[in-house]
């Protein structure tokens, strides 16, 4: 009987050699990276490194110019946002992530619109095994929610669809440093635990590379760097480079943390 080797498992979401942007001008150029299944993966870098553009470019929303977007194997380079939620990927968006005049449910309930009643509510059990405290705010509309629980119920509602991979663009943006880390610790890492394999893009860089196995460091639309998260945090010259002086200095002051 053969065996198959992990280096015969093509990973959950790769890239490679991707060129992007937006008509003629270049923002990404020859960007490859893997999501290996069950692992979370972070992309960070500075302000206008071309993070956004990548994720924009893999979703089928910026232009790819050349090289190809695979899921499991599959080419879906170009392929649209609402198709690659069917194949497999949930994209969690910086903002507009939940429906502010619905309640939670009522979100969730939306997740699984594609599902019969019956169908749906199996779903919803299972996200909420996964997220149980959302159970006491069901019946909250979103917009009265905290930042972490309308974050929770982005990531919950995207879950409804039971995706092979999540991106998540930018999930502590606007939260404090202590909620951003209950969104990254206590949301986005158990996920991995589910099998998910996440692609995180964040601006807080030391923060989610504390949750991720892996890093890719973006400067000027080209990857500068690709190694374990965790060798990126203790390299106190990668931190200043490539995360800035400031998020080098709050790593070592506070152990490591953000």
């Amino acid at each position: 009987m053969s065996s198959v080797s992990n280096a015969d498992i093509a990973p959950a979401l790769a890239i490679r050699d991707l060129v992007a942007g937006y008509g003629d001008i270049t923002v990404v150029d020859g960007v490859s990276l893997e999501v290996p299944t069950g692992k979370v993966v972070a992309v960070a870098g500075p302000n206008g490194a071309g993070k956004s553009t990548l994720l924009k470019a893999m979703l089928g929303i910026a232009r790819v110019m050349s090289g190809k977007v695979f899921l499991e194997g599959r080419d879906v380079t170009d392929v649209p946002l609402e198709k690659l939620a069917r194949l497999g990927i949930g994209y969690v968006p910086q903002l507009d992530d939940v429906f502010d005049s619905l309640k939670v449910i009522e979100n969730l309930e939306m997740g699984g619109y594609l599902f019969n009643r019956a169908e749906r509510q199996r779903r919803i059990e299972r996200v909420l095994e996964v997220f149980p405290h959302l159970k006491a705010n069901l019946n909250r509309y979103a917009e009265t929610l905290s930042g972490g629980e309308r974050k929770m119920t982005a990531i919950a509602r995207v879950l409804m669809l039971d995706p092979k991979v999540l991106v998540l663009d930018e999930p502590t943006a606007n939260l404090t440093p202590e909620l951003s880390r209950v969104v990254l610790h206590e949301q986005v890492r158990p996920l991995s635990a589910l099998g998910k394999s996440v692609l995180l893009v964040e601006q807080k860089a030391v923060a989610a590379l504390e949750v991720a196995d892996w890093a890719y460091l973006m400067v000027r639309g080209r990857v500068e760097v690709s190694a374990p998260a965790a060798q990126v945090l203790q390299d106190p010259n990668m931190r200043e480079i490539f995360l800035g002086r400031a998020a080098a200095q709050a790593a070592v002051g506070r152990g490591l943390s953000q």
